[in-house]
């Protein structure tokens, strides 16, 4: 798998903000580094393996980062960030996001063919441009003054500049910020800095790469959803699969292979082995039984099972003997989880999720889109509000403070604890919001709105969008059906109709106005706001 790779490819360069010059090519003495760390994987392999009887705690213990790379420091400004899956942008209007605390605004430029990232600001009075429209010459305009922008920025035409004055709009203080964007993998990426010197950054960096998120025999049905919690504790939060059977407990079914106690809880928890093979500035990958997991930093980690690997732990045709194994291979069944984790601003995150498979691929094709997401979103409700309390006392202790009040004894927590450790050797514990943003977490809100659906995913999601749409029209044409059922009954003489008849159409009244009812609250629960007892599941 190419995205694997990656965990060995250099860090990216830039400095925050105002990257001085581009990577120089790779020397010597770097390809011989990645054939010493490769090397070093397997034989991390080994000494696991041979140390699978040792306490938990010493499993944790190795996962303390080694002291080799303490002075490296992770620029969270010069990585490719994700924005949005393709499928829920509208072309016919400008979209505001938010990511590493700048304010984008995305919008399609059909001169060029593309997807463009603007800072959402108007040059003129920092009106924002994502409330403003696609005009017909295919500019972006800004409805405060009617201010239009192309797709690199330069401002066309300022509509209170006269023809016979200077030409203002070709000042520089004139043009829109343009960030960098590539798409890639079903998804707009951008890089966070409108330096020129970053305007041909996708030549020389690109995002992390999967292979089968383009592969037509995979599915890729993607969901996003903003949560009110932040980047940290999203992630970690991905990474731990113990909580899965508690915090999510009614939801998702646990395979019963899976567990190995009987009778020990209603929930089916059980040990997890979690060994870390390799960890450093890029990322980290670890080792399951029934799997690897990997982190690409700063956004990506997905889970995918065993086949045969490749030393670097990609998937390699000499390691297979013969054309059956090969065949082998290339039709076994394989479902990866990949989880795409946005930083948005302290104490909020974005969550971009997509679980490919090559089996049953007529399902996605069959059913809609938000009948995935209606599940998923309750999984995501169900343990929303303990992570926002969680994040709240982990920022009360201190974030430096988190070995101290955290006690992760067994090899279930590897992940998290080298997700932690990786973010404390390489950023000070936190994120790097240079001076784009407040540290300060949010307020808590209301129960209802921490928990909302339609402005977290709904309003973002086009198949949630429609579906939304379909069903109240659905629900307002049953009540019509109803009241005018009732109406006509009511107007018609007993004699115009018989008992049967009038008996079978209140029937079907009651029955329309009992189905708006039920379809009124499945609205509700499903696209506005569910809450989740934990007590009485």
């Amino acid at each position: 798998m190419a995205a694997l790779n990656s965990l060995l490819a250099p860090h990216s360069s830039f400095p925050s903000k105002t990257p001085r010059s581009f990577p120089a090519p790779l020397s010597a003495s770097f390809h011989y580094s990645v054939l010493r760390l490769s090397s070093s994987i397997k034989n991390a392999r080994l000494h696991c393996h041979a140390s699978a009887s040792s306490s938990a705690a010493a499993v944790v213990t190795e996962a303390e980062p080694d002291a080799a790379g303490e002075g490296e420091k992770f620029d969270w400004f010069a990585h490719w960030y994700p924005v949005a899956p393709i499928c829920d942008l509208d072309k016919r209007r400008p979209q505001a996001k938010t990511v590493m605390g700048l304010d984008l605004v995305v919008w399609w430029d059909r001169t060029k063919g593309r997807w463009q990232v603007f800072d959402d600001h108007c040059p003129h009075r920092l009106a924002p441009l994502s409330e403003g429209r696609i005009d017909p010459w295919g500019r972006l305009q800004c409805v405060y003054h009617g201010w239009c922008f192309d797709g690199s920025g330069s401002c066309k035409y300022i509509p209170q500049a006269p023809d016979d004055g200077p030409p203002v709009h070709t000042f520089r203080k004139a043009c829109a910020s343009v960030y960098p964007s590539f798409e890639q993998n079903k998804i707009l990426w951008f890089w966070p800095s409108t330096d020129p010197q970053c305007k041909g950054i996708a030549v020389k960096a690109k995002p992390p790469y999967i292979e089968e998120l383009d592969d037509p025999s995979y599915t890729s049905t993607m969901g996003m959803r903003d949560l009110p919690y932040g980047y940290e504790v999203l992630i970690e939060n991905l990474m731990d699969p113990a909580h899965v059977p508690y915090a999510h407990h009614g939801i998702m079914r646990i395979p019963k292979s899976l567990t190995s106690r009987v009778n020990a809880d209603r929930e089916g928890g059980s040990p997890i082995d979690i060994r870390i093979e390799t960890s450093n500035i890029n990322g980290f990958l670890a080792q399951r039984d029934i799997g690897y997991n990997k982190f690409i930093a700063p956004c990506v980690f997905y889970s995918a099972p065993h086949r045969l690997m490749s030393g670097n732990g990609s998937a390699s045709s000499s390691d297979v003997q013969g054309g059956s194994a090969l065949k082998t291979l290339q039709k076994q069944r394989r479902f990866l989880l990949i989880f795409m984790c946005i930083p948005v601003s302290p104490g909020r995150s974005r969550l971009i999720y997509v679980f490919p498979r090559n089996f049953a691929v007529w399902v996605d094709q069959v059913v809609p889109r938000w009948i995935f997401h209606v599940g998923q979103n309750l999984i995501l409700d169900s343990d929303l509000y303990l992570l926002h309390v969680e994040e709240r006392k982990f920022a009360k202790a201190g974030y430096s403070n988190w070995p101290k009040v955290c006690f992760v004894p067994t090899k279930s927590d590897a992940m998290v604890v080298a997700f932690r450790n990786w973010l404390r050797k390489y950023s000070n514990n936190q994120i790097n919001w240079g001076t784009t943003s407040s540290e300060q977490l949010p307020p808590t809100p209301p129960r209802e709105q921490l928990m909302d659906r339609y402005w977290s995913h709904v309003v973002q999601c086009s198949s949630c969008r429609d579906a939304l749409k379909v069903l109240k029209a659905l629900k307002l044409s049953l009540q019509i059906i109803s009241f005018a059922s009732v109406g006509i009954v009511t107007a018609l003489n007993q004699s115009m109709i018989s008992t049967i008849t009038r008996t079978a159409v209140v029937s079907s009244a009651v029955i329309c106005f009992l189905a708006s009812k039920w379809l009124s609250v499945f609205i509700y629960k499903n696209f506005y706001y569910h809450d989740y007892d934990h007590a009485f599941r």
